[in-house]
């Protein structure tokens, strides 16, 4: 069993990993006040001292902690170190990413330090430092204080001694309704918003003090985002999770690649190395070496995939000085080596004749690169059984020749069956429909999300359903919920095989149907030259641009026809989005 201490973003973030295996666990906040729906787990609230914490943990089988607590509650973090360490339970401190600090700022240790000459300051860091501050009103300087606007926080606040006329109540960092010379931060991290803060505070010309973060015990394992969480989750305790997490080939080659270069540039060869992930967090990725070379075995979890234990090489080595194309600094030329599969048809991210390396993981690659190191590298990405392994991938067909592809956007594969894949779905929508909301929108991923977001700002997060590519049942689930408006939002790629009958659009039963296209294209009477597209969304460009919204009526059309049905109660919209974010709708 796990026991998560939160209450704060991340504590939000580590239910919603959590929630993903299943299995039952233990969310704890100290006042009870967070508004979260969880469906595995059990919430208790109110503060543990060691003693009762360490009752807890015996009575429940607790056998991981996630301290996802807020990074200045030192006490808690002191009492999971002492029982974590008594009890032999590890401990993951799920921790915010923060910015580098800001030498304009004013860092200080403890309240104590705070200079003493200003005149007025505006304290941010919460009700229970004012009794701490109040030296500072003793010693003449005007003192606000930014509190929560609840009656347990202004309560709080007054029986410290804080006069109504000191406390403020505000959300956005722009909207500081008092002036002061100065005003004093937490470090607070980027989910706390401090870099909003400190622009803020910079605008209106104040002088910014900053209490630093307290220091994480040492027996903590510490992460920084959900992928981190998961697959540490998955490490410590790995029957939380019926299925286990992998990584991209664009991470296995990005790790790779700090591997090579560390080496190349001081020599060291660290048997893991930081991955700075597409999301902001970093992960911790295992590689080892050969003569010239690092690599990193592509872990593909439990998702079904052919690449699973493939050796992901990287070469490095320095651009002369002398070469033509050579930047001054920080250029990192990305090169595919063999069994890197080479693009031979229009419509990827890079031009035919390019390495078939997508562009995110090029992103992630020179992002990691210049954390470590201004000069100008050549990186060539090898995989010695690449093209071999690439005959029994889709990538012949999608006209990628010679190996297999360096893909990955967000950095980290999330495995699952078809059977709890679709049990998540139903899991998500019956919470949208608890919700309270009447309108359910459902969208393939994150991107088409999004853009229909913005079409509906007043609903719930929870009213966003991501189908992925189970469209018929999770149409089928909103008419068994009884939902009165049903929005269904879908890309091109999704929608032909939709507008074909194909209510499960995963490649492995529907591909891109052109002979189908064609017929569209005939009926919204226009032409487009077929012969070459390998990809749906290149038909964005193929259609004259005055016949785009009769080819969009058309396909939505042919989607309506098979969706209706599913949903005979519901008033169904159809959102067809394009690559820019534009919608079509019927």
């Amino acid at each position: 069993m796990i026991l998560v201490f939160g209450g704060t973003t991340e504590g939000r973030k580590a239910v919603e990993v959590l929630e993903e295996g299943g299995s039952p666990y233990f969310y704890s906040t100290k006042t009870g006040e967070q508004d979260i729906a969880l469906h595995h787990g059990q919430r208790i609230d109110g503060a543990l001292d060691a003693e009762a914490m360490q009752t807890f943990c015996g009575e429940h089988d607790i056998r991981l902690i996630i301290d996802a607590a807020h990074p200045f509650a030192s006490q808690l973090h002191q009492t999971i170190a002492q029982v974590s360490e008594s009890q032999n339970i590890p401990t993951i401190r799920y921790e915010r990413i923060y910015p580098k600090r800001d030498p304009e700022i004013t860092w200080i240790d403890d309240y104590s330090q705070i200079p003493r000459d200003i005149h007025s300051l505006l304290a941010t860091t919460g009700v229970q430092s004012i009794s701490k501050l109040k030296p500072l009103e003793v010693a003449g300087v005007k003192v606000f204080y930014r509190i929560l606007n609840r009656e347990s926080s202004i309560a709080l606040a007054q029986k410290q001694g804080a006069s109504p006329e000191q406390l403020c109540y505000y959300e956005n960092p722009q909207d500081i309704p008092v002036e002061a010379e100065a005003i004093l931060l937490k470090e607070s991290g980027l989910s706390g918003g401090f870099s909003e803060k400190v622009e803020a505070a910079k605008v209106r010309g104040m002088r910014i003090i900053a209490l630093k973060r307290p220091q994480t015990p040492a027996i903590f394992t510490i992460v920084n985002g959900p992928y981190g969480l998961r697959r540490m989750v998955e490490k410590l305790l790995p029957e939380f999770y019926p299925l286990h997490s992998g990584l991209t080939t664009g991470t296995c080659a990005t790790a790779a690649a700090m591997a090579a270069t560390i080496r190349l540039l001081k020599n060291e060869t660290p048997e893991e190395v930081p991955v700075l992930l597409p999301n902001g967090e970093t992960i911790h990725v295992s590689v080892g070496y050969g003569d010239g070379y690092a690599y990193c075995i592509k872990d593909a979890g439990d998702d079904p995939d052919v690449t699973d234990g493939l050796e992901i090489r990287v070469s490095v080595k320095p651009i002369p000085a002398d070469t033509p194309t050579r930047s001054l600094s920080g250029a990192f030329e990305i090169l595919g080596g063999e069994g890197v599969g080479v693009f031979t048809l229009p419509g990827f991210d890079y031009p035919p004749g390019s390495p078939a390396i997508n562009k995110a993981p090029r992103e992630m690659i020179r992002q990691n690169l210049a954390a470590v190191t201004n000069d100008s590298l050549s990186i060539t990405i090898s995989v010695p059984e690449g093209e071999t392994i690439a005959k029994r991938t889709f990538n012949p067909r999608l006209g990628i020749e010679g190996g297999i592809s360096i893909i990955g956007v967000s950095g980290i594969v999330k495995p699952f069956s078809e059977e709890a894949f679709i049990d998540s779905i139903r899991k998500c929508m019956t919470i949208a429909k608890a919700s309270g909301s009447s309108r359910v929108v459902i969208n393939s991923g994150g991107k088409s999300e999004r853009f229909v977001k913005a079409l509906y700002p007043n609903l719930p997060q929870q009213a966003f359903v991501e189908y992925g590519n189970y469209i018929g049942e999770t149409l089928k689930m909103a008419h068994e919920l009884c939902f009165r408006n049903v929005t269904l939002g879908v890309m091109l790629g999704k929608a032909v095989k939709l507008a074909a009958g194909h209510l499960d659009t995963h490649s492995r039963k529907a591909t891109m149907d052109k002979a189908f296209i064609s017929e569209m294209l005939h009926e919204a009477g226009c032409q487009a030259d077929l012969e070459k597209i390998t990809l749906a969304r290149e038909l964005w460009q193929a259609i004259p641009p005055d016949k785009t919204e009769d080819f969009c009526r058309v396909v939505l059309q042919h989607c309506m026809n098979h969706c209706r049905p599913l949903v005979p109660q519901a008033r169904l919209t159809l959102l067809l989005i394009d690559d820019d974010g534009i919608i079509h709708s019927q």
